[in-house]
């Protein structure tokens, strides 16, 4: 591999050179089954055909003018959008830290509009956000801010899943939003109590808070619904959104409804390239599919394939923690870490990750079929059992 490159990365010693399905393969032909989806991006798996032609054709056709003007395909892609989150307006950018960097200051924006001078911000510990100095702020991961401070204020850190951390901050008079992902991913998969955002919501309702929904990992069907806050009774004000939205194509979004929808106005936010003809065809084709194959009702199916496969191979792996997921988002966390495990399934042909030290990460696409969806168990079951030997 070059050196002309800045090692913000540490590289696994791989080059993938082509990709259908799950399926990719590296420049010396050797093939892997995909469970990471390029972290949750590649959620119609690899050269899906709808998407493919969708930037073929727009890439003949358009690429960039600017959003002075108007934008067909963002206009298209909004309104598909709000019908999907019921959300009511929506802001694009290029990635899922734009999105949250929108949201951040839409919040803000919230907060000085009522005359709150220091607008802040509830956050969670084990959350990640983005790498960009506010959502690294809000980021709640001390070994990823290191070496970054003076970080952004404005952020009131609390423990995930924990609804009395919230209530005792309801009497400052600051806060003006709470943000957290309906389930943590670079966490370690960790889901909240069944009445969580339904309790946040409440508070929120009480306190004239924005409720904010980081759907970026968890969106795009992902967990068996559209969105992960679809499981519980109640709708954000403000949600932020990526990753599978493109399929690959960078784009990001940030959506909002009622008064939050109404806070951004022009030359408060924007970007320049953001929402542009080529990403909003991408997205757009994106959805057509979803909607087309039903890929929710697929994630749930073969996510309760995948977590029920992995308790019945691993019952009697004293090694295993807990497996747990929400429809293609699964996690089985090991009782000491296990990030060599990463190398090991790529010898095998099976990519997969490992978060928070110990948690191995399942991200497979949502097309996946039963065969690979066995697969995945069988090749994992063996390297975690190997480990515990």
């Amino acid at each position: 591999m070059t050196d002309k490159l800045m090692s913000t990365y540490k590289r696994l010693p791989v080059t993938f050179v082509r990709g259908q399905g799950a399926w990719l393969w590296d420049d010396d032909g050797k093939q892997y089954l995909d469970a990471l989806s390029g972290i949750a991006v590649c959620s119609l798996g690899h050269a899906n055909a709808r998407v493919a032609q969708a930037i073929c054709d727009q890439s003949r056709r358009l690429l960039h003018t600017s959003n002075i003007y108007g934008i067909a395909n963002q206009e298209q892609l909004g309104e598909a959008l709000c019908r999907v989150t019921a959300m009511d307006k929506a802001f694009f950018g290029n990635s899922g830290a734009e999105a949250n960097e929108a949201a951040i200051k839409l919040a803000r924006l919230y907060g000085h509009n009522k005359g709150i001078a220091n607008p802040a911000i509830v956050v969670a510990e084990g959350s990640f956000h983005g790498r960009t100095l506010a959502t690294l702020s809000a980021t709640g991961n001390a070994k990823i801010q290191a070496g970054f401070e003076p970080l952004v204020s404005g952020f009131i850190r609390v423990p995930y899943n924990d609804i009395a951390a919230i209530e005792r901050l309801t009497g400052n008079a600051d806060i003006v939003a709470v943000l957290v992902e309906p389930i943590q991913g670079e966490g370690g998969i960790n889901i909240p109590d069944d009445d969580y955002l339904d309790r946040i919501r409440t508070l929120c309702d009480q306190h004239d808070w924005l409720m904010m929904l980081d759907e970026i990992q968890t969106g795009m069907c992902r967990t068996g619904k559209w969105f992960a806050y679809q499981h519980s009774h109640s709708a954000p004000d403000v949600m932020s959104i990526a990753k599978a939205l493109g399929n690959g194509m960078p784009i990001g979004a940030c959506l909002a409804r009622g008064q939050a929808a109404e806070a951004l106005q022009p030359g408060s936010h924007g970007s320049t390239f953001c929402g542009n003809p080529l990403a909003c065809a991408a997205a757009l084709a994106v959805i057509g599919e979803m909607e087309g194959h039903d890929l929710a009702n697929n994630a749930t199916i073969k996510g309760e394939r995948l977590v029920q496969g992995l308790k019945d191979a691993l019952a009697d792996c004293d090694l295993v923690s807990d497996i747990r997921g929400r429809g293609l988002m699964v996690g089985v966390e090991l009782k000491r870490p296990c990030g060599e495990l990463v190398q090991q399934a790529l010898e095998q042909g099976l990519l997969i990750n490992v978060t928070a030290d110990k948690v191995i990460r399942l991200l497979p696409p949502l097309i996946i079929t039963a065969d690979e969806t066995d697969r995945i168990v069988a090749t994992l079951a063996t390297l975690v059992k190997r480990k515990a030997d």
